[in-house]
This record gives C-alpha cells, structure tokens and sequence, in this order.
C-alpha cells in the first residue's frame, strides 16, 4: 500500500491588504498586524514605511525582495495606499504572480474593488483584512471595550452613552477621550459620568448652556458672540458641538415633560440629575414650549447628518440656526 503524499504546508501571507474607511479603526488593525509580524526591537532594521506619495515601486519591490538583516522578514508598509496602487497596478499584479520570500507588503486602503485582477489574485498570496466601520448604536460598547482592553477601567453603559453624546461619533476621538479619563481616574477601577462631566462636559455643556440662555432671551449679539467663542477656544467643537446642543436640550425637553406630569422642579432636577445654574436652567425652560425644544432637537440631527455626509459646514449650520431661533423668540 502506497503511503499518501505529505500535503504541502501552507505558506503564511506575503501580501496584506487593510481596507476599511475610518482612519483609526484601520490603523489599530494596521498595529496588531504589526505586531504578529515584527516584534517591536526589530522594527528600525526591517520595516520600510514610506509615505505613499513618495513611494516608488522600484524602491518597494526591492525592499520586497532584500535578505532581512537580525530579523525574521522584511515588511514594507504603505497607508494610505490607493493612489499607489492606481499609479503601479501593472507591476504590482506581476508582483502578486510571484512574491517575494522574504519580504511581506502591507498596504492600507479605503477602497478595494474586488473585481479587479488585482483583487482576484490576493487570496492566492496574501489576505484581505476588511474593517468594518462600527455602527452608532455600538459606540458605547466601543467605548467601554477601550477602557476595559487599554486601561482596566469599567465604564458603565449610562457613562459610555454619555460620553459618545458628548465626544461625538468618530472612534477614535472617542478612544482619545478614553485614553484622557483612564489617566485622570489614576488608580481608580471605575469612570464615572462625574468624570467624564468633569473632563470632557464641563466647558462644552457650560458654552451650550450659555449659548441657548442667550437665545432664549433673545440676545441675538450675546448668542453670536458666545458660539463663536466657542469654536475658537474649542479646537474640538466643531466635531462635538451638535452633541453638546443635543445633550442640553433632551434634558430640557425630559425636565419640561416631568413638570407637565406634575414633578415638582426640585423633583426634575433629582430624577435628570441636572446640576450648575438651576435659576437659569428653569428659567430657559420657561421661555421654550415642548414642540420648540422637539424642534431644535430635529434641526440639530439634520445639521449633523449634512455635516457628516457633506453637505455643509457645522460652524455656518449651527450660527445660521442661532440667527433663525432667536430673531424668532423676538
């Protein structure tokens, strides 16, 4: 009886391909990538990482194909990689026909047509690493897996909410923010909304809270005055300034809901844990109906979907929603 042949071993992937549209996500993969291929003290001698409008496919190929030196591989990583690929899709399909032995290529993209011959060859070779982009709704557990997984820090559901309301929609300025509150908790097990008030709220939901005071009395100056501030202090706001907005009027909008049910406002103030200048709060509340304040809501949500998919500029959208609801209080 004839012994069967030995199947031959599967050679590990010379190619990587990262696609993903969010810059972070696709980076973080990029770096645990990294790390399985090329431990940290062998990274000055063996990787090349050119920036892509720089790099050169005469200069990539031999990297490619270069002996390592006091190192397993060699890797050659370019981000940001479409306009490479576009500018040398020839050489490197006849690349993907036969790499090198030695040399391991990581590209980043943030779009990869898989009908392309190129595309059609990489399974071969290589593997696609696909980053998906995370959905609104998962933000927080995004939030909460970056303290646990970076810092050992537990962030409750309620918290991780609030600081999504407040730091806004993108990864990784939420992990940022993450990063912030682990180091300012210290030795602390726990990040609590406090915290996060505290480090991240606190001026935002202080300019928010000044800017609608303005409005709802009318101030059309002092309103003006008062959001540009606060985009010019702000590095940030312009990224989390809908949020901030967002975030003041639902505790208005829920205050105003209790009270017509009967709360008392000490009991609204208890129940939605409303804090700072109360006189001022009610008072503003006082000014405003119910279907107002829904009204800015809606506005507001369709500032941050115009600014998100192009359609405008949320420092112009929002000055020109203060313009409109004041001079409208008048």
């Amino acid at each position: 009886m004839t012994a069967k042949a030995a199947k031959p071993e599967k050679r590990a992937p010379g190619i990587y391909v990262i696609c993903g549209k969010d810059p972070f996500l696709v980076g973080e993969e990029c770096e645990a990538l990294l790390d399985r291929l090329l431990p940290v003290d062998q990274r000055p001698l063996a990787l090349y990482q050119p920036p892509a409008e720089q790099a050169a496919i005469a200069d990539v190929l031999d990297e490619l194909r270069t002996l390592p030196f006091l190192a397993e591989k060699r890797v050659v990583l370019i981000k940001d990689a479409d306009p490479f690929i576009s500018a040398y899709r020839q050489q490197l399909e006849n690349y993907f026909e036969k790499p090198s032995s030695c040399g391991v290529l990581v590209m980043t993209v943030s779009t990869w047509m898989k009908t392309t011959r190129l595309a059609k060859k990489l399974p071969d070779v290589g593997q696609l690493l696909d980053v998906a982009d995370i959905k609104a709704r998962e933000l927080p557990q995004f939030a909460a897996r970056c303290a646990e997984t970076k810092h050992g820090k537990k962030l409750a559901s309620a918290t991780a909410r609030l600081l999504v309301e407040l730091a806004g929609d993108e990864p990784g300025r939420i992990a940022s923010e993450v990063d912030k509150l682990a180091m300012y908790v210290g030795d602390r097990q726990a990040i609590t909304a406090e915290d996060v008030h505290t480090l991240i709220g606190h001026n935002r939901m202080f300019n928010a809270f000044a800017v609608i005071d303005a409005v709802t009395a009318g101030d059309l100056t002092g309103a003006l005055q008062r959001l540009r501030n606060m985009f010019a202090s702000d590095k940030s706001a312009e990224y989390t300034v809908v949020g901030a907005f967002a975030y003041h009027l639902r505790k208005m909008f829920s205050a105003k809901v209790l009270l017509a049910g009967g709360a008392s406002p000490r009991q609204a103030m208890q129940q939605l844990r409303i804090f700072g200048d109360t006189e001022r709060f009610f008072r503003q509340l006082s000014r405003m109906t119910l279907e107002q304040i829904a009204g800015i809501i809606c506005c507001l949500a369709q500032i941050d979907y115009q600014t998100k998919t192009g359609g405008g500029a949320c420092s112009v959208a929002i000055e020109q929603l203060v313009v409109k609801l004041t001079v409208a209080g008048r």
